[in-house]
């Protein structure tokens, strides 16, 4: 029964009938409609919190969650490589009426064994990292962290806790170390501990781990970044061009390859 009560609640929570911030009905008030035991409408509710679409809060009872989603390009990066991050999200956010804002942090530490093999490098080695959460109206919306050689960018701006003119891209490429491909690889998981005080996360919640790894023309990595992107907060949105030339004739990828 608790199955019912889940989805009768569910279709009106989709419908709009419970909007977001709504309270949902009590355990009582459904245990009376349904004539059944609050443990059954606990159950029913219990559902919906694993689910993302409603959030449990001390004093105030349940209410139905905020799911405004914000859309996630990853070409956009790539196709304006050389624009600080914060002005190419700022520019994104205030045409639509948001308050966009970062936190950046920086600091000299151990790569793990995940962000080793991507550098290139020893694990525990030191590697400079660029630790930024992404807010929206004062909400965490994601988290973008950047792992860079530490030989390759001391002394630069990169170990500055502000945001860079030119973007990051372009003091690579001042050094000699200027980025020509990227390979993306996702992976949806459930949040760790960390991430879920950084992003102020809702129990149920999945995330996208989004991690690019850039390279130079010799094939050399130079930064891995990783966006950790709540379930409930994003749509990944990407566009694909055929490689072909006007004539319809392949064009190589800058490895060689076809996508």
């Amino acid at each position: 029964m608790y199955r019912k009560i889940a989805a009768d609640l569910r279709d009106k929570i989709k419908s709009g009938e419970l909007p977001p911030g709504s309270l949902l009905p009590t355990q009582q008030e459904l245990s009376r409609k349904y004539e059944v035991a609050r443990m059954t409408t606990r159950q029913a509710i219990a559902e919906l919190i694993n689910e993302g679409l409603v959030v449990a809060q001390q004093g105030r009872g349940v209410t139905v969650r905020d799911r405004q989603q914000m859309v996630y390009r990853p070409q956009d990066g790539w196709e304006a490589p050389t624009s600080p991050t914060i002005d190419r999200f700022t520019a994104a956010f205030t045409r639509h009426g948001r308050n966009p804002s970062m936190e950046i942090d920086v600091s000299v530490v151990q790569a793990d064994d995940f962000v080793a093999e991507r550098l290139g490098v020893e694990p525990r080695s030191q590697v400079v990292a660029r630790r930024r959460v992404i807010s929206l109206d004062g909400t965490p919306f994601h988290i973008n962290d950047t792992y860079y050689p530490y030989e390759l960018v001391r002394d630069t701006e990169i170990m500055s806790p502000a945001d860079i003119p030119g973007g990051s891209n372009y003091v690579l490429a001042e050094r000699g170390y200027r980025e020509r491909y990227a390979i993306d690889e996702f992976f949806i998981r459930m949040p760790t501990p960390e991430e879920i005080g950084r992003l102020r996360l809702n129990p149920g919640t999945p995330v996208a781990m989004h991690v690019v790894t850039g390279f130079t023309a010799r094939e050399e990595p130079v930064r891995c970044d990783i966006f950790i992107l709540p379930g409930d907060r994003h749509v990944i949105m990407y566009e694909r061009v055929h490689p072909i030339d006007d004539e319809g004739r392949p064009v190589s990828t800058p490895r060689g390859g076809q996508s």
